[in-house]
């Protein structure tokens, strides 16, 4: 049998999301351990929690690949009495590897906001802010038909499995181009107003943006339900080019910080 390593899984997730594409601010890329260490089983999660940890501990893992980085910005303590610093001690102690790719994911037609596409079966879809040769921030595309939107938001309620969405002044005419980016993506408004979208999904909206312009509205659809599905993406890669790993989805770990009640 084959012997494969660290560097073995990351040449798969950067050929998917190259690490060259990951924004200025992030911190995407082998967050601890070595890429010469040993793999044999892989988990994959949303965010890479103590709890998550714990569950590669348990189930024999090498290797926890998650699309938030565990370490964000600058540690100045590890302390067993944080969220970050308990999961970055149990890791190290346990000898497990642990990998994000988060904006790399992002910015590829294939990754989260492609998702998010595939789920409302949007049609020419196409990148919304392109930084290179099909690359870039959120998508864009076309419904099948248009629909009201009442409809609209009947539609991403279902496919995103929401029982609530927050949204801004439905519109009054009908939506057929939607525009979306997985994430915080607020920024991106005013793209989706330009490129003629009446209808943009995102998570992180903030309270002025649902002020919006005549013929055009944004929905919340939360910024983990937005993201998820990169979670099976990711694993599904790993599971295709490394078919003798033992490589699993967490089954008890659910990260979504906000609760709704």
């Amino acid at each position: 049998m084959n012997q494969y390593f660290v560097r073995d899984v990351v040449k798969v997730l950067e050929e998917f999301a190259p690490l060259s594409l990951q924004e200025k601010w992030d911190n995407s890329g082998l967050c601890i351990g070595t890429m010469d260490a040993p793999v044999s089983s892989v988990l994959f999660g949303l965010d890479c929690s103590p709890e998550l940890v714990d569950e590669a501990i348990a189930c024999g893992a090498d290797m926890i690949v998650t699309h938030h980085p565990l370490i964000f910005s600058g540690l100045k303590r590890i302390s067993p009495d944080d969220q970050v610093g308990a999961a970055v001690i149990k890791a190290v102690s346990a000898g497990i590897a642990v990998y994000a790719a988060h904006t790399s994911a992002d910015k590829v037609i294939a990754g989260v906001s492609g998702a998010m596409a595939r789920r409302l079966g949007l049609k020419d879809v196409r990148i919304l802010d392109e930084d290179g040769e099909g690359t870039g921030l959120g998508v864009i595309g076309d419904l099948p038909a248009p629909v009201s939107a009442e409809d609209a938001i009947a539609l991403v309620k279902e496919r995103f499995s929401l029982r609530m969405v927050r949204a801004s002044k439905p519109v009054e005419g009908c939506v057929s181009r939607v525009a979306m980016c997985g994430g915080s993506g607020a920024s991106l408004i005013g793209k989706a107003i330009a490129e003629g979208a009446q209808l943009y999904l995102c998570g992180d909206i903030s309270y002025h943006h649902f002020f919006t312009p005549k013929g055009f509205m944004v929905m919340d659809v939360g910024h983990y339900e937005s993201e998820i599905d990169i979670v099976g993406i990711l694993f599904s890669l790993i599971r295709k080019n490394f078919p003798t790993f033992a490589v699993r989805i967490t089954e008890n770990i659910y990260s979504n910080p906000i609760f709704y009640f």
